[in-house]
């Protein structure tokens, strides 16, 4: 193999791939990062077995080849060039990979690719193809809200739900909830889904959203027949992932259907006074408590008290005006799970419903369909 390319390519295509290199593996070669010549440009390639990355640059390539080499070791080195042509040169007999920039070299051992995991490729029809902007929105508002462990696998991933027009993200965590539905396009030469719903683990979503920002050409998103597997297309990267095995809950049956006190408020404000008052949740089991009280006569609005107080630090109260319909209203959150919701909304004002102290609440962004989240309150002594 013998390949030039640009440093700053190089090192955009390492930190992409660099994202599904296995951590801790038994197989050392999933520690590597293939690079391999593929029609003219370079391709990169990392998997840990549950996700994988495949990634192509532009280079000139000289003679066909592949290797694997350690990802960290490459990854340090590459960035530490000067952004200039980097020459990679593979002596096959010994698996070392000579690289040369500028007055800079370096021999990296590595291990024959034909001993790296094949990176399925789907070649069927894309089950949807969706903008960029609009996938990663729609990840950044559901994606956190999955469980950060694997002791529930079905709970540390997001339900991919394909309707004929529509396609519904959820993730919930057993403490809250998040939901966000958008209105999808046919992919060109195929049909939409009548129905299929898949979980795919949070961490594969994250990458998804993370390249998505990237570019501009549509996502596409193809589901394998077995159901085992799903392949996001990006500009220049596959991401291929395992599926999620099992049921996700009806979470249809966790959204209140109807509320007692709806307050109506400025989402940065209340952001702000939430994050305020987790300064001070932090010694107190994280716990904060809202106060809904309704305006007294059409012309006094409603407001808000967000406050937090920890028995060995001391105490904070922050008010916000509020439009309130419905009863006066205590109840308490975790702050962590209010500040994670309000900070992926995008519009400008945000409803806050419950109808008790010990009933979920639900977060709706005000003038924007599609999005809900729920969110169990805290128990508290009075």
């Amino acid at each position: 193999m013998k390949v030039s390319c640009l440093q700053e390519n190089l090192a955009k295509g390492l930190a992409i791939v660099g994202r599904a290199v296995a951590t801790k593996s038994t197989l050392p070669v999933l520690a590597n990062i293939l690079l391999a010549t593929d029609q003219g440009r370079l391709k990169l390639a990392a998997t840990n077995l549950e996700l994988g990355i495949t990634c192509w640059i532009g280079a000139k390539v000289e003679e066909e080849g592949a290797t694997t080499v350690p990802a960290r070791l490459l990854g340090e080195f590459v960035n530490s060039l000067p952004n200039d042509k980097i020459d990679l040169a593979l002596t096959v007999r010994t698996q070392t990979l000579r690289l040369t920039c500028q007055r800079y070299a370096a021999n990296i051992k590595g291990i024959d690719a034909e001993d790296f995991p094949l990176i399925p490729t789907v070649a069927d029809t894309p089950t949807v193809a969706l903008e960029p902007d609009l996938l990663r929105e729609m990840i950044g508002q559901v994606a956190f809200a999955a469980a950060a462990d694997d002791s529930r696998p079905v709970l540390a991933g997001v339900l991919m739900s394909f309707r004929d027009n529509s396609l519904t993200l959820a993730a919930a965590d057993g403490f809250r909830l998040s939901v966000r539905t958008a209105a999808i396009e046919p992919p060109a030469g195929g049909a939409a889904p009548a129905g299929l719903d898949v979980i795919v683990p949070a961490r594969a979503m994250q990458e998804v959203a993370r390249i998505a920002a990237e570019g501009k050409d549509p996502v596409e998103v193809t589901v394998t027949p077995n159901k085992n597997q799903v392949l996001f297309h990006l500009s220049n990267v596959d991401l291929v992932s395992r599926l999620v095995e099992g049921a996700f809950p009806n979470y249809q049956q966790i959204i209140p259907k109807e509320y007692k006190t709806r307050a109506v408020l400025s989402t940065g404000d209340f952001l702000k006074a939430t994050k305020i008052a987790s300064f001070f949740a932090r010694d107190a089991a994280n716990i904060v408590r809202l106060n809904v009280i309704p305006g007294e006569e059409e012309l006094v609005p409603g407001r808000v008290t967000v406050g937090a107080t920890a028995a060995e630090v001391g105490d904070n109260l922050n008010e916000i005006d509020a439009v309130v319909e419905g009863q006066p209203l205590q109840i308490a959150f975790n702050a962590r799970y209010l500040t994670d919701v309000l900070s992926v909304l995008t519009a400008t004002q945000v409803g806050l419903e419950a109808s008790t102290s010990s009933s979920p609440g639900v977060v709706r962004p005000v003038g924007v369909e599609g999005f809900t989240h729920v969110i169990m309150p805290m128990h508290v002594a009075r």
